[in-house]
């Protein structure tokens, strides 16, 4: 089973409305709540394709308890571990033009209720097949948080999906992260190059084993010990974006459990990434859409890289 760690998780609302006018009351059509979070967004999806997953990471407060309650009603595995501070919450405005998010700060995490959650953590990599870690650390927890998840992880012979940014990611680097997935802004500020190919090689090179670069609506760029690949979406889609990155990362998590060839990987990465832009929720896709655009999706084979890469 795919276990996914949210050390930041969210009460996630969206309201959705005709038109947002800024600087003006507006009234909202309908409003939904949901557990949410970068890797409560990915075990989400996983759970709608068939493969339930574990949902870990830490929550608290009222916000917290709603969490866990939408979890359940979700039929989603919950081991999240509690902490004093309560949960935050994000809100995305959706309208018929584009949708908003406003990220609420993190609650801070006492040093024992961290040392806590990795205890809790060790229990459960036995069970586990992937561990997939996504998303910012909330206030208190050390700077290479992740790296510490990545070498437990690799300790239990569990391999790793890494969806982080800045020093989180960096610092995670040496721990071996079989597969990093950084979005163009973040592989630039990472490398300090715009060129995403030259930037996944310093990456790999720094200690991921693949990386595959989330280019938004032209899709994904990897780079892997087998090869390098451009997957691009079979037309450009309008919608909601939140949410579609979590989406790839599930795909990439069931790829890399089944051990399916890396183009196909990347054909049903893109293809839900692109699936999850049709529908106004984070973590939820539009299956037909989905199921429409695998056979559809442009695979193009990248010259090899070269052999070594500076960083």
């Amino acid at each position: 089973m795919i276990l996914t760690v949210t050390l930041n998780p969210a009460l996630d609302l969206t309201y959705r409305l005709g038109a947002v006018r800024l600087h003006a009351s507006n009234r909202v059509e309908s409003v939904r709540q949901q557990a949410g979070g970068k890797g409560v967004n990915v075990a989400r999806v996983l759970a709608a394709l068939g493969h339930p997953a574990i949902v870990t990471g830490l929550v608290g407060g009222v916000n917290g308890q709603a969490l866990r309650a939408n979890l359940a009603r979700s039929a989603l595995r919950d081991e999240l571990v509690e902490i004093t501070a309560g949960t935050r919450r994000t809100v995305a405005v959706a309208d018929e033009q584009d949708t908003t998010v406003f990220l609420e700060p993190g609650p801070p995490v006492e040093a024992a209720e961290w040392q806590r959650f990795l205890a809790h953590y060790r229990r459960l990599l036995p069970g586990a097949s992937v561990a997939v870690l996504s998303g910012s650390l909330p206030p208190g927890l050390p700077v290479d948080a992740y790296r510490v998840l990545v070498e437990l992880a690799r300790a239990a012979a569990v391999p790793v999906v890494l969806d982080a940014e800045g020093e989180a990611l960096l610092s995670a680097l040496p721990a071996g992260p079989a597969v990093i997935k950084p979005n163009a802004p973040e592989l630039t500020a990472a490398t300090g190059t715009a060129d995403p190919a030259r930037g996944a090689e310093l990456l790999r090179a720094a200690g991921a084993g693949a990386v595959v670069a989330s280019l938004g609506p032209d899709g994904l760029l990897a780079r892997t010990p087998e090869g390098g690949w451009r997957a691009r979406p079979p037309e450009h889609l309008r919608g909601n974006p939140t949410g579609a990155g979590d989406s790839a990362v599930a795909a990439l998590a069931l790829g890399l459990e089944t051990g399916i060839p890396w183009p196909e990987r990347l054909r049903h990465a893109v293809a839900l990434s692109a699936a999850t832009v049709l529908d106004p929720q984070a973590g939820r896709f539009d299956a037909a859409a989905y199921h429409g655009m695998l056979d559809r999706v442009r695979i193009e084979e990248l010259d090899p890289a070269p052999r070594r890469a500076e960083v």
